[in-house]
């Protein structure tokens, strides 16, 4: 069969609100032919994340933008040099900023960031899972250089958002730390209490509720810094995914504390040759079968079109989101 050389996709014609009418858009696309580690996905489902609602509002460059990261599918061709996959295999993955997004039937990525979707969970289960799956793990165990000797005290703020959801998960299953999560409404703290949370603070109380933290999780890192530094102890690590402007870390200097970055698209961008993000996705799909992990999914949406991802935008920029919000289905 020939590979198709066209797909449909939702996109957006200009930087723009969740509003306007020219964020979320049906187009139809040139397809390039897979290169040598490329897999062909014919995308089921995908989820929403706050990556994706901040390239729409802001992108420079040509249009129409194909926004999303997080699918999960089959694949219906692979170039020639793909060794870890054959066509008709479940995937799912995070994608790379560098390439058209998911959003789209067809969709191109390289097989070094893809993994085997998990054999106990459907398509909309499975894209909730990379992105962040991807980010905890290299927050914990590439940042913070955790093992399952650790021991200590993790806080991770935001606990019910898609990141914090599968922090607190590997910290439980694969270290021996204590993990304290932030969450102020009562189903934000059930739902972290459940995915294995030791406790939960309110993320306004933390200079009396904590002390001696080792490690932190920051999603929200705007006018914390001066928290963060009073609640660690010496030489504590804050790992932080977002980017406020004028942040200033010297409040960190006098326990000799530090302040590290995770951006999960890293690899992708500057080590394209490296697996470990495959390796990675294939581990937590082993601990999902097991019955270790569970997906994050909390809203589940459908088919993939300007309406449904409207939505799905809508949710995840509003500040009640618990867990992830999947859009399925064509």
């Amino acid at each position: 069969m020939s590979t198709p050389n066209t797909t449909r996709a939702v996109a957006a014609l200009r930087p723009g609100t969740v509003d306007d009418p020219d964020s979320f858009v049906e187009v139809d696309l040139d397809l390039p032919a897979p290169g040598p580690h490329d897999l062909l996905v014919e995308v089921r489902a995908v989820s929403v994340n706050p990556a994706d609602h901040k390239v729409r509002s802001s992108f420079d460059g040509d249009a129409p933008k194909v926004l999303g990261y997080d699918a999960a599918g089959v694949v219906v061709a692979a170039g020639e040099r793909v060794g870890a996959f054959a066509v008709g295999d479940e995937v799912y993955y995070a994608g790379s900023i560098a390439r058209p997004g998911t959003n789209a039937r067809l969709h191109l990525v390289d097989e070094r960031i893809v993994g085997h979707k998990p054999a106990t969970l459907d398509f909309a289960e499975a894209a909730a899972l990379p992105l962040t799956a991807i980010t905890a793990w290299e927050t914990l165990f590439d940042r913070m250089r955790l093992t399952a000797d650790s021991t200590g005290t993790l806080l991770v703020v935001a606990g019910a958002g898609g990141v914090g959801s599968m922090v607190i998960q590997l910290a439980r299953a694969l270290t021996g730390v204590t993990v304290v999560a932030t969450a102020s409404r009562p189903e934000s703290r059930r739902w972290a209490l459940d995915l294995g949370a030791h406790s939960v603070v309110d993320h306004r109380e933390l200079r009396s509720a904590v002390s001696g933290v080792d490690w932190v999780f920051s999603p929200f890192s705007a006018g914390n810094v001066e928290t963060f530094a009073q609640i660690m102890g010496v030489g504590g690590q804050v790992v932080a995914i977002d980017e406020p402007e004028g942040l200033d870390t010297l409040p960190l200097k006098a326990k000799s504390q530090t302040w590290t970055w995770e951006l999960m698209f890293t690899r992708p961008l500057h080590d394209p040759e490296s697996t470990a993000q495959r390796e990675l996705l294939d581990e937590v799909a082993r601990l999902v079968d097991a019955g270790t992990l569970r997906t994050t999914l909390t809203q589940r949406l459908g088919p993939i079109s300007p309406d449904t991802l409207r939505a799905a935008h809508r949710a995840v920029e509003g500040s009640g989101m618990v867990g992830k919000v999947v859009v399925e289905g064509w």
